[in-house]
């Protein structure tokens, strides 16, 4: 992950080497996702396996604030660029966050190298009662419990990037809105998930994790063309308004649940496999909802509906799949070591 991120500031410009210039950009955008995606499931199941009984929605929102704190880090350093003169940005500011990210690979090997097994997965390991095969096992055993989650996946990525990136360069391009007001919406709205997620976390302790979930879902549905009506009217306090309550609200209730949720749809045995599984293909499908929506902007002329429309659509279709989620293994660790 930390070196697909460096070597992002470090591709040739398309004046020196042409189209593979690009090519080479979103050959390590899929390096990058097929990297978070694997070391995601070991990390929120590291918390959740940790955590005591009736905290696991709690404890696993933790390692999701990383999200927005590297949102944080990431406006903070583009914001700090963006102030630069168009030539000198498109030039060479634009490099400077991604070469500035090396240093949190030493701090990621760090904290990844140091840290120990769960009490659960070590039970497993003393007993012998692993899987041979955990990603066979995964699919052929649990595969609906695989393409659900992957599902209800879609729409947490789908918020995402629709606001952070191509929100921000609709607004930016179409609208005129300077790049600095946008990203200061998105850096508010962020830090504000670095509270909402941990307590939506505890607030699927108490309610459960699909309602919490579904009230996110059900929000991005409703506040889909609201968001965008934001935007449009170019008042600054309308935009940080609507990017506050899509990102600091709407996806927070969908990812402070989500590592408890997904943990408890699969046995320990295949946890990590069927968990990482599940964002994978939901963050697969929701990466191309930005290409999908650019395509739309092209037909019809920028318009901001068919944006809207899509993001409503896909809050539904994941709402819909979180319908057929069941937490079948959410007993407490001690007792699932058995199962």
């Amino acid at each position: 992950m930390g070196l697909a991120t460096l070597a992002m500031g470090l591709v040739p410009g398309y004046a020196q080497i042409g189209i593979l210039a690009p090519i080479i950009i979103v050959a390590l955008r899929f390096v990058q996702g097929v990297a978070v995606g694997g070391e995601w499931g070991g990390a929120v199941l590291m918390a959740v396996e940790h955590a005591p009984p009736g905290k696991r929605g709690f404890y696993g929102s933790w390692p999701q604030i990383g999200s927005p704190l590297g949102l944080v880090l990431s406006t903070a350093a583009f914001s700090a660029v963006g102030v630069l003169p168009d030539d000198a940005f498109m030039s060479w500011g634009w490099r400077v966050p991604f070469l500035l990210s090396s240093i949190l690979i030493i701090v990621g090997l760090v904290v990844r190298l140091r840290i120990m097994e769960s009490p659960v997965f070590a039970q497993l390991e003393a007993s012998g009662s692993t899987a041979r095969m955990p990603v066979t096992e995964a699919i052929t055993r649990h595969g609906g419990s695989v393409l659900g989650a992957a599902g209800a996946f879609i729409i947490i990525n789908t918020v995402f990037y629709l606001v952070t990136v191509l929100g921000l360069s609709w607004a930016t391009t179409h609208l005129g809105i300077p790049r600095g007001e946008f990203l200061g919406a998105v850096l508010v709205a962020a830090v504000i998930m670095c509270f909402t997620v941990p307590l939506f976390g505890a607030l699927s302790d108490k309610v459960g994790r699909r309602p919490v979930f579904a009230a996110g879902a059900i929000l991005v549905a409703a506040f889909a063309f609201p968001l965008f009506a934001l935007i449009e009217t170019m008042s600054t306090p309308l935009l940080f308004l609507g990017v506050i309550v899509i990102m600091g609200l709407g996806h927070p209730l969908m990812y402070g649940p989500q590592a408890a949720l997904y943990s408890e749809m699969f046995p320990p045995q295949v946890r990590y496999s069927g968990a990482s599984l599940g964002y994978q293909i939901g963050g697969m499908l929701g990466g191309l909802v930005p290409l999908v929506a650019s395509a739309l902007l092209l037909r019809y002329d920028n318009a901001s509906w068919p944006m809207a429309a899509l993001l409503a659509v896909i809050a539904v279709i994941s709402l819909l799949s979180l319908l057929t989620i069941r937490a079948r293994y959410a007993d407490a660790p001690a007792k699932e070591t058995t199962a």
